[in-house]
């Protein structure tokens, strides 16, 4: 029999099915809330009701937006003849930080065996059709999937998927990162960084 009251047990047991929240995390979340005021537990409430019933998908670049196409698809000031593919949305969240200005591509994941997901469950299709049937002719597809081996296999992928296409296809560029220490480095990120490697 638990000591604690049914509806804090039933939260902490929400919190806990979060990606990255154990238990230990969530019961401290749930005390945490109990500690606020209820104003602020019904705030947040709120936004977690509304968080679905205000979205929808965009039909062009699968991102989750307020409206079809999203924002920046619809923005006429971006460079509608590049597009980066994506894993997920969140993805997009941290190209934008660079200043990027072209559009996206969100695949929905990536090719996996292992979890039974193949090029026909991820959005691979849409994305050749888009080179393909698209209005605006694309000329640079940025592959900018993790540098996984699930998301080396998906760029491989949809590299070959798309190389008969008069477009331009580039990866990500991989290597140290800034304050790091050669030392430190693993050998494939040091391969990488000496691949590519650019005229200083």
């Amino acid at each position: 029999m638990s000591i604690l009251p049914k509806s804090v047990t039933n939260l902490i047991e929400e919190f806990a099915r979060l990606p990255g929240v154990g238990p230990k995390t969530a019961a401290r979340l749930v005390f945490y809330l109990l500690s606020k005021p209820a104003d602020d537990i019904e705030r947040l409430g709120k936004a977690v009701s509304a968080l679905k019933k205000d979205l929808t998908q965009c039909g062009v670049c699968f991102n989750y937006a307020e409206k079809n196409p999203c924002a920046i698809c619809a923005n006429n000031e971006r460079n509608k003849k590049l597009i980066a593919v994506v894993e997920e949305p969140l993805d997009i969240v941290a190209i934008e930080k660079t200043g990027f200005d072209g559009l996206y591509h969100v695949l929905g994941g990536v090719i996996s065996p292992i979890h039974g997901v193949g090029p026909e469950d991820i959005r691979i299709d849409q994305l050749i059709h888009r080179v393909r049937e698209g209005k605006v002719k694309i000329e640079e597809i940025i592959l900018a999937t993790n540098p996984s081996l699930e998301g080396e296999a998906t760029a491989m992928y949809i590299h070959q998927q798309l190389s008969s296409e008069p477009v331009k296809i580039t990866r990500l560029a991989r290597g140290l990162p800034v304050g790091g220490d050669l030392e430190y480095a693993d050998e494939a990120t040091l391969s990488r960084a000496l691949e590519g490697r650019k005229e200083y």
